[in-house]
């Protein structure tokens, strides 16, 4: 290199403040009305980031038929329900999965016909006399109502004749039945490389910077293949992050039934949350997973986004339980509890209206631990795991000496210490150990810490013993 002489500035740049993720993101996976958006092939399996209805009808469409499209309901329950964001979605509804109607006589009043069905894709629709096709946006325009139905217009001047009552109207509309389980499963292009479906979840964080926390399927997690594989993808996500499945069990067998099925179809992980049966309010069928996703983000929120609290026992925007096929379900208290013995989540009447109620994990009975057992210990858990990459990735590829091995530790510490002051663990702590670093395994560039954490348990039984205390009368006397 060129020997220098004189006087020169250069600029450095600060490391990047250390990353923490202070909110919980929940990724549905499901289908939406893509056809009311401005590209709809754009939306076909993509993580899309909402921040409120309006910013879901834009990027994925809006429907109240929630059987069709079922991440309509989530959008609804957290925006609307629940004033919440952001929520990620997949959706896996393709342009291709369509139904043809058609061209049959319509009637226009004052120059407009509603086509009254879901999901009509704006480019397949054909107007005509029957002798002659009229031009989109020349003699006819396309909108979409408040409702999500297309709305066709003649166009003044254009080449439909004034006071014209009836046209014949054809259009190919969205199939919502044509997805199946193994799309929501989806899986990895093997000669693109292109994700779809719950193999999406790999992209949460690549295209978002977001953590994925919750992996949610409402309408499909109560097949036990879907659920399985939800509960694979919470682990190791891009090698790195740990989420949790909140998963619904069949909301079509009794209560007196359900723990039998949740065993025989595996719904039995400590990655999961087992959710029965299905809720309502005002009028609206809710998956219970939807509603109990809404209460651990809400909870999460009154904790600065740490999940130390169980969703238990907090106030969930349901009126009512129902079966599948909509039969009211009135599960008495007693068999509520049976159900949370079983590791099943599901909600009770109180005063003050419903709430979610059980605190254990798809594990329970089978394990008894708190680490497995405990919804938010084992939220808590992944938390750690999620914050301890995300606080320290600054110091990959620094040289590794004593300051670093000794200020990865310190920082570390100083962290816990933080969460245990806000109540969120009991202890914690991080210690490097020689025996887990043999000299080989440094200079490789590999070193290994162990981290203890206590986070709290949940006091799910409080008992009161009342006895009648006779010393009482004696003071009567006394007096």
């Amino acid at each position: 290199m060129a020997e220098f002489h004189g006087v020169k500035a250069t600029e450095v740049y600060q490391p990047r403040a250390a990353v923490e993720q202070t909110n919980t993101l929940p990724v549905y996976f499901g289908t939406a009305p893509i056809n009311q958006v401005s590209d709809p092939s754009g939306a076909v399996n993509k993580v899309i980031i909402a921040n409120n209805l309006e910013d879901f009808r834009a990027k994925l469409g809006y429907s109240d038929d929630w059987k069709s499209y079922t991440l309509c309901e989530a959008a609804y329950a957290h925006f609307v329900e629940n004033a919440q964001a952001p929520i990620a979605f997949v959706n896996v509804l393709d342009v291709t999965d369509v139904e043809v109607t058609a061209p049959a006589a319509a009637t226009f009043t004052g120059g407009i016909h509603i086509i009254n069905a879901e999901g009509v894709l704006k480019d397949t629709v054909v107007v005509s006399d029957g002798t002659t096709t009229f031009e989109q946006g020349k003699d006819y325009t396309l909108t979409f109502d408040a409702a999500g139905k297309l709305v066709v217009a003649i166009v003044s001047g254009g080449a439909i004749p004034a006071g014209t009552t009836s046209l014949e109207v054809g259009y190919s509309a969205l199939k919502p039945s044509n997805v199946t389980a193994s799309r929501i499963i989806g899986g990895t292009d093997a000669l693109t490389g292109e994700r779809s479906g719950l193999e999406l979840i790999e992209d949460v964080f690549i295209e978002t910077s977001f953590v994925p926390n919750l992996i949610v399927a409402p309408g499909w997690s109560d097949d036990p293949v879907v659920a399985a594989v939800m509960v694979a993808k919470c682990q190791d996500i891009n090698g790195l992050f740990e989420a949790y499945a909140v998963t619904d069990l069949d909301a079509s067998q009794r209560y007196f039934n359900i723990t039998a099925w949740k065993e025989e179809n595996g719904y039995t992980s400590h990655l999961q949350a087992s959710t029965y049966p299905m809720m309502t309010n005002k009028g609206r069928v809710y998956h219970s997973s939807t509603l109990v996703t809404a209460a651990m983000v809400a909870t999460d929120s009154l904790n600065e986004g740490v999940p130390v609290q169980t969703p238990s026992n907090q106030s969930i925007t349901a009126d009512g339980l129902v079966y599948k096929d909509g039969t009211p379900v009135r599960i008495p208290y007693d068999q509520a509890n049976v159900l949370n013995a079983n590791g099943i989540v599901t909600a009770i009447r109180w005063q003050d209206g419903y709430r979610a109620w059980g605190n254990r994990t798809g594990a329970y009975p089978d394990f008894t631990d708190a680490q497995r057992t405990f919804i938010p210990v084992r939220r808590m858990f992944s938390y750690i795991k999620n914050q301890l990459v995300l606080r320290h990735w600054q110091r990959v590829d620094n040289p590794l000496d004593l300051r670093l091995i000794e200020s990865i530790a310190d920082e570390a510490n100083v962290w816990l210490n933080g969460l245990v002051g806000s109540g969120y663990l009991l202890g914690g702590r991080v210690e490097f150990w020689g025996s887990d670093n043999p000299t080989q395994q440094i200079s490789d560039g590999k070193i290994v810490y162990r981290v203890f954490i206590t986070p709290p348990s949940v006091a799910e039984e409080i008992v009161f013993t009342v006895a009648y205390d006779i010393a009482y009368i004696a003071a009567l006397i006394a007096a």
